[in-house]
Formats: structure tokens, sequence, C-alpha cells
């Protein structure tokens, strides 16, 4: 093969794409063009700095169940490249990875520039050209060959990869140029600002599951929890976000979620709880009971927040209140007035439709010659390394077809 390969957007897909392609062909052949002065930058900051890189989830049928927006179309690519081929890779080029107990998977040394400097050694240091600050503002196909209008002049490939990530603006470039569609980019992977008294204070306390569902609404889930400064956060709330995206942002973010801070019990089991403190702790406050089933300071601020206590002690409350503290425990209901993104793990939940996409191989049903891998397409994922998977899975099946003569 005696071809040139753009691809457009050094991130996380681009390069990997690149690095399969260079253990193939000569790597002077590929070129990587990036918008930005920078590379993998996504990479870089993802996991705290650690990168989660894949997770122990390898069977195709659990797999898929982690993409709220992509699951039917990436059931094949799983099978044929799932987590256990990037774990065989990463280890081909020297990174080891380790598993933490959720099964999110990071690389011994905790560092995502051990990631970075892996891609760069399979690309970069092989030969594979890069130029950064060259944006992509036109493409179009002319006999078989690519025209890509940028910002350092015309450049021809023969096949192109498209790897911009969840970049609106490349997007109206794509659908400019190109018989592609875009589904509309929502956010996704966010956390719920919420200003409720009972949350006040309690920056940093967690619960590891709880039950959460939106009111009105076919979503909820369970999962560890976590209290911030501006409301609620966590794996159960980030998953929610996820399912629910495109639903939420229909809300504005302006809905009601009801939590179970003890899954294990219904409000009957958290009444007999405390009717039984009541027998036997009848001189106690009810904020100083002992082997309260949530968080003490979380309990504390639901008996504040309950007016009818005051200064009662447990054996002076009406069955009635602590009925009404059972409600608490069991089935809090929260309004959340609006979203924070959660760190630096921004995902959209948006990208090029996915019925324009061939699955065997990343290739445009519409434009031969042209791919697509990681964000840019309509696949998003829940927290755990899952996006990734998504990224290594597409830009490995894109690669692999373009080694292919097709007799163009």
């Amino acid at each position: 093969m005696n071809k040139t390969i753009a691809i457009v957007g050094g991130g996380a897909a681009g390069f990997f794409c690149a690095a399969i392609l260079a253990e193939h062909i000569a790597p002077s052949q590929i070129t990587i063009y990036e918008r930005s002065e920078k590379i993998l930058q996504k990479v870089k900051i993802s996991g705290g700095g650690r990168c989660n890189v894949t997770h122990t989830v390898m069977d195709p049928d659990e797999l898929i169940t982690k993409y709220p927006r992509g699951s039917k179309e990436m059931r094949g690519p799983f099978n044929r490249f799932d987590s256990s081929h990037t774990i065989q890779w990463f280890k081909k080029q020297g990174v080891e990875l380790k598993t933490e107990t959720d099964g999110r998977m990071f690389p011994i040394t905790d560092s995502s520039i051990t990631i970075v400097d892996c891609l760069i050694k399979a690309t970069l240091e092989k030969g594979v050209k890069l130029k950064t600050r060259c944006a992509i503002n036109k493409l179009e196909q002319n006999n078989n060959v690519w025209e890509l209008t940028t910002d350092q002049g015309i450049i021809e490939a023969d096949k192109v990869l498209i790897a911009t990530g969840s970049s609106q603006n490349f997007w109206n470039i794509l659908t400019n140029c190109t018989s592609h569609t875009a589904v509309d980019p929502v956010p996704s992977l966010f956390t719920f600002n919420c200003s409720s008294p009972i949350l006040h204070h309690l920056s940093g306390v967690s619960v590891p599951k709880a039950d959460v569902k939106i009111n009105d609404s076919k979503w909820a889930a369970a999962g560890p929890l976590l209290i911030t400064h501006w409301g609620l956060s966590g794996p159960v709330i980030l998953r929610l976000s996820a399912w629910a995206a495109r639903w939420l942002n229909e809300k504005d973010y302006i809905f009601k979620i009801e939590v179970n801070w003890k899954p294990e019990w219904n409000k009957s089991k958290a009444f007999e709880w405390l009717i039984a403190n009541k027998k036997s702790n009848p001189k106690k406050k009810p904020a100083n009971l002992n082997d309260v089933p949530i968080p003490s300071r979380l309990w504390q601020n639901m008996v504040e927040n309950t007016p009818e206590i005051g200064e009662k002690i447990m054996a002076d409350i009406p069955n009635q209140v602590l009925d009404k503290l059972s409600e608490l425990i069991t089935n809090s209901t929260f309004e959340i007035d609006g979203k924070s993104t959660y760190k630096d793990e921004f995902v959209t939940a948006g990208g090029i439709n996915l019925k324009e996409i061939d699955f065997k191989s990343f290739e445009s049903k519409l434009h031969p010659g042209l791919y697509f891998a990681g964000e840019v397409l309509n696949i998003d994922a829940i927290t755990g390394g899952f996006n990734f998977q998504a990224a290594w899975t597409g830009a490995y099946h894109a690669a692999m077809d373009m080694l292919q003569e097709k007799g163009q």
C-alpha cells in the first residue's frame, strides 16, 4: 500500500489509529492534523491526571450496556476489538495496566503521561508526521482523492480519518462539505446543582450506595453518591446524567429527584429502627442516636431540618414525626436547578448520525475513504473508561480497513 492517510484530530482516537497504521505501513504516509498547538489533551487530564484507559468489562453483551448512545452499533466492533485487546496492545508497548475495585483500569504509574508517551512513541517517534495549529476548514473528494483546505494550504490524501471529538465547529464543516448529518449535541456526564438545606455544609460526604430516581421519568440508577458544595455528584449521578442527557436538556435541567440513602431499607424498615430507638433510647436526642444508617452529618441535617423536633428527646417525638424522618432516609426529594460539568470528564451526547457509518470498518457509507472514530460520532458512555474504549475500538477498525486495497 502506497497511499497517504490524513488523520484529523490529535486526540486518543487519532493517535491510536496512527499507531495501528504505523505497524503495517511506512509511518511517513501518515499525518495527524491538529487545530490547536497541543495534542492528547483529554488523555492528559482524564481520570484526574491518571487516565482511565479502559474497564475490565470485556463481554460485548455487557459492554454495550454502558453506552446510552451507540450500544447497538458497537456490539459487532466490540466482538472484534474489546477491552482485552486494548490491554494487550498497551502491554505490547510496555505499558502495564492495573485494575481498581470498581473495574476501572489505569496505568500502574497512575500517570496519564505514561499513556501519552506510549502513543507518541508508537507514532511520532516512528516517523508519523504531525502538524499542529492546522485547522481543516473544508474537505471534498475528487477522483477518489480527498482535498483538505487548511490554514496551511491544501492537503491531498487518499484516505481520511475524522477524530475531532465533540467539536460543534467541525460537525458544521462536515455537514456543509459532505452529505453527512449530525445529531445536535447536548451535555452528558454532569453533576446536579441543588441548594436543599439538607445538603448544606456536607461537601465531601458520600454514601457507598444510593438509589436515585428522576421524577416523572423512566430514569433510575444505583451507586455511590457524593455531596458537593454545589449539590450532588458521584457515579450514580453521572450515570443518570448520561442516560437521561437529552431528556434533562429538554427540561432545561430543572427537575426533581428522589434519593434512598439506605437502599437496603424501605420506609417501614427505617420507621422500625426509629421506633426501636424511641423505646431503647428515650432520653436521647435523635441527632445523637448510635448506629445511624446513613452518614452522621447527613442525619444531623435531616433532624435539624425537621422543625417539629427542635430540642425534643426521642420519647417526646410523635410517631408521625418519626414517619417524616423515615421518609427522608428512604425517599428524600430534591429540586435540581441546573448542572455542573464533572471535572474534566466532559462528554457530549451527539455527533455524526450512526446510520451513515459502516460499523464493520467505521467508514462512511456516503463517501468512500472517509472514516470516523471517537466522540465525533453519536456514541457516548458512562464513566469508567468506556468512552476511551469506544475510541480505541473505532480507531482500530478504521486503521485496519484503511490498510485494505479495495480497487478504488
